[in-house]
């Protein structure tokens, strides 16, 4: 065989792609619009069912519902006509994911779904098939090739299918004023649900609240620095936090400094230190690190002093 030209063949297929999603801007219509409605105001969950490919495309449809605050469910097309179809109750809606809306199990299903009553939406590449006959809304995803040369394998009608599902989500999304919060009960686990839910509060060690006074000598702030690990001590003055001393601000004074006879906390700190309250989100907090520049912040709860927080606390829990 005569060598490929990859990068050309990778080329041609992600702007055919590209092309077929963005023919879909054209079929966005009333259908769609009364779709979104339908799913919005829908008192049970949506079932979500395809064949081959297209059965794929709908377990990530699911996912995303699932994941944006619509409940949804999948179910296999094959599944569905040997003995599942009483996943379907009666306040469901189905979603129906074809190409050309003509498999044969897709046929065997349709008939059996509108005996039961259930409004029945056909996402489908053939208007005139048999799943848009049947259908209460008809979602298009025409495309007019598929990237695979010989015009067979799922690629741009894959890709219309999953573009026209995350359009419904992110419509219903708006429509529900869904929020990062709500986002947020949904998505617990791993870095995204920790940079959603996980608050200052969470990584600072409460009892680790280094502070020495303003006229604390050199010994006093190192060992308040030591002792309580978090690289930085506040400096409190009447009651008030007046300044910050981290480890650089140590370093920093010894390689200007030959007398350290007479230097005091209020010598080496850093005046009006840059502070968090403890009920903020932490990647809150790393933005307010990266904005400044520093490595610590002072976490305090409604103005009175708490702790420290530092960096390595926001890349041990993987914030940062």
């Amino acid at each position: 065989m005569a060598p490929i030209d990859i990068q050309a063949i990778a080329r041609r297929t992600i702007l055919m792609e590209a092309q077929s999603i963005a023919q879909l801007t054209s079929f966005i219509d009333e259908a769609f619009e009364k779709t979104v409605q339908a799913i919005a105001s829908c008192k049970g969950k949506i079932v979500i069912s395809g064949i081959g490919k297209s059965a794929v495309i709908a377990q990530k449809i699911v996912a995303t519902f699932n994941s944006t605050g619509t409940a949804a469910t999948f179910l296999h097309a094959a599944d569905a006509i040997h003995g599942d179809l009483g996943i379907i109750q009666n306040e469901d809606i189905v979603l129906i994911i074809s190409k050309s809306g003509e498999s044969p199990e897709i046929k065997v299903l349709l008939p059996l779904i509108k005996n039961f009553g259930n409004t029945i939406i056909g996402m489908t590449g053939n208007l005139q098939s048999f799943l848009a006959a049947h259908s209460d809304f008809v979602l298009n995803t025409t495309v007019a090739q598929e990237a695979c040369p010989n015009n067979l394998a799922p690629t741009t009608s894959t890709t219309a299918q999953l573009a026209m599902g995350d359009a419904l989500a992110v419509c219903l999304i708006e429509n529900n004023g869904f929020t990062s919060e709500d986002f947020a009960k949904f998505h617990p686990g791993g870095m995204l649900g920790k940079r959603l839910y996980l608050k200052v509060s969470d990584l600072i060690v409460k009892d680790a609240r280094p502070q020495v006074a303003y006229n604390s000598n050199l010994k006093e702030v190192i060992v308040a620095i030591t002792q309580n690990r978090v690289g930085a001590t506040a400096v409190i003055k009447d009651n008030k936090i007046i300044g910050i001393v981290t480890d650089g601000d140590l370093r920093r004074m010894l390689q200007k400094e030959e007398d350290l006879a007479g230097i005091t906390a209020s010598g080496i700190m850093s005046s009006h230190p840059k502070s968090i309250e403890e009920d903020q989100l932490a990647v809150n907090a790393l933005d307010l690190m990266r904005k400044n520049s520093v490595s610590q912040l002072l976490v305090t709860q409604n103005g009175t002093y708490t702790g420290v927080l530092h960096l390595h606390d926001l890349v041990r829990e993987g914030i940062f």
